[in-house]
């Protein structure tokens, strides 16, 4: 085994220990010690053996701990697509958008829309061609607040996220009705649901892409809701 290897295999043991003994802390309380513990540990084995945290700073630190306790069922849910991506033809893992960047990063793998990445838990999916520089910035700078989002919300996060989706597509069809006649139905509802949820505002101002090309002009938020990154 090569030094290289073998720093990945003691990292891997080491953040899954640590990430196994967190999550069964967590999960005690409540009588989820053995599966909270399990989630913990497999993240620090997968995530240790492919040295995502960034041990350089603070982020590192509290990327792991909150991944190993308060977002821990996001992290459960980010397993499930490491699952999809091992069964996928060439999922394309990137390691130079992962390794110590506190995430994991897929060319391909669970992909729900085509063309679309998409972010569960710590694991970034269907990133597409990571050699263009607008497909990097799409992980750097869009994917990534949302992979903090999950951290920082934790199981709240797909609450919130869900329950946007459901009330602005009934907002849609409300705004469509009765306001938007000559827009097409799909794009207004997907305006709603989609574009000027929070969360995805939040993203595409980061990004500096603020308002995407897809929201129809006049619908939701008319400014950027935090300075871009770049």
């Amino acid at each position: 085994m090569n030094s290289a290897n073998s720093g990945s295999l003691r990292e891997a043991v080491a953040v899954a220990v640590l990430g196994g003994a967190l999550g069964a802390a967590v999960g005690r309380p409540i009588g989820l010690a053995v599966p909270f513990g399990v989630v913990g540990a497999t993240n620090g084995a997968i995530s240790g053996w492919r040295q995502i945290y960034d041990r350089s700073c603070s982020n590192g630190l509290i990327a792991f701990t909150l991944d190993s306790t308060w977002a821990l069922p996001m992290t459960a849910a980010g397993l499930v697509t490491h699952v999809v991506a091992a069964v996928t033809r060439e999922s394309g893992y990137d390691a130079s958008l992962s390794e110590r960047q506190n995430r994991h990063v897929y060319r391909r793998g669970f992909m729900p829309r085509r063309g679309f990445a998409i972010t569960v838990g710590n694991v970034v999916s269907g990133a597409g061609d990571t050699s263009l520089a607008r497909r990097q910035r799409l992980v750097t700078d869009h994917e990534n607040v949302h992979v903090w989002q999950a951290r920082w919300f934790g199981p709240f996060y797909p609450v919130l996220y869900g329950s946007w989706m459901l009330l602005g597509g009934g907002a849609g069809m409300v705004v469509w009705l009765t306001r938007r006649r000559s827009d097409q139905f799909t794009k207004v509802v997907e305006s709603c649901t989609y574009y000027i949820n929070p969360f995805e505002w939040w993203a595409y101002s980061r990004a500096n892409h603020w308002p995407p090309s897809g929201k129809v002009a006049g619908l939701g938020w008319r400014r950027p809701a935090v300075r871009p990154l770049r």
